[in-house]
């Protein structure tokens, strides 16, 4: 079995312990601090057989070990394997010379997404169009302005003018990302054209997605 099916099975088997709300409960109540079983049942007013049960399904799925108290020794505490809470999500990390961000029309959504991401993080972005327009669309300027993160002018460009090897394409329109050629690599946010409207609220509801999804992705992403 490889070593990425293993991780499947191993993040399917957490998973499958804890679809079940008196083992959520466990969890939580492990997550800042360690019980033994007894101190368990409890606090969550459960029966020791359904507990021990639940507590077997846990430490099978490696979630759970127990540790021996110092002071009395026939006593258990349970600790929660943190890792494998972690493990649940899976660490897509990546490595970019450079983030390139297209839009049809390069004079909106392209444009923020490059501004927010070159204030988090260490990869550069750009931006680029597959049709560019004459230039960027003053409700984008405006709205990167309310958002404390300015847009240097620029006039748009041609993604064939500005990808090149080594760079990671993130295509923040459904329009430009069906017009390129299929590519596993590139990345696509469906975010709504803030343009088709042209009001504030449609271009700080873009900016804020874009500011998420920014936000998700750029911690897992490192300089090539």
């Amino acid at each position: 079995m490889s070593a990425e099916r293993n991780t499947l099975v191993r993040r399917a088997a957490v998973h499958a312990a804890l679809a079940e709300p008196a083992r959520l409960a466990i969890v939580d109540r492990l997550l800042l601090a360690d019980a033994s079983p007894t101190e368990l049942q409890s606090s969550l007013a459960m029966p020791s057989n359904l507990i021990a049960h639940h507590l077997k399904v846990l430490e099978d799925a490696e979630l759970l070990r127990r540790v021996k108290s110092e002071a009395d020794r026939r006593r258990t505490y349970l600790r929660l394997n943190h890792d494998a809470l972690e493990a649940m999500v899976p660490a897509a990390e990546r490595t970019a010379r450079r983030v390139v961000f297209v839009c049809t029309q390069n004079s909106a959504r392209s444009q923020m997404a490059a501004a927010i991401w070159n204030r988090r993080s260490a990869v550069p972005a750009t931006s680029a169009g597959t049709c560019p327009a004459d230039a960027i669309h003053p409700g984008a300027l405006a709205a990167a302005q309310r958002h404390h993160v300015p847009i240097e002018p620029s006039t748009p460009r041609h993604l064939a003018d500005v990808l090149s090897d080594g760079d990671l394409l993130i295509a923040v329109c459904d329009n430009a990302h069906e017009a390129l050629p299929p590519d596993p690599d590139r990345i696509h946010w469906s975010v709504a054209d803030p343009a088709r409207s042209a009001t504030a609220d449609a271009f700080d509801t873009a900016f804020g997605e874009l500011a998420e999804r920014v936000q998700q992705l750029s911690p897992s992403l490192q300089p090539a």
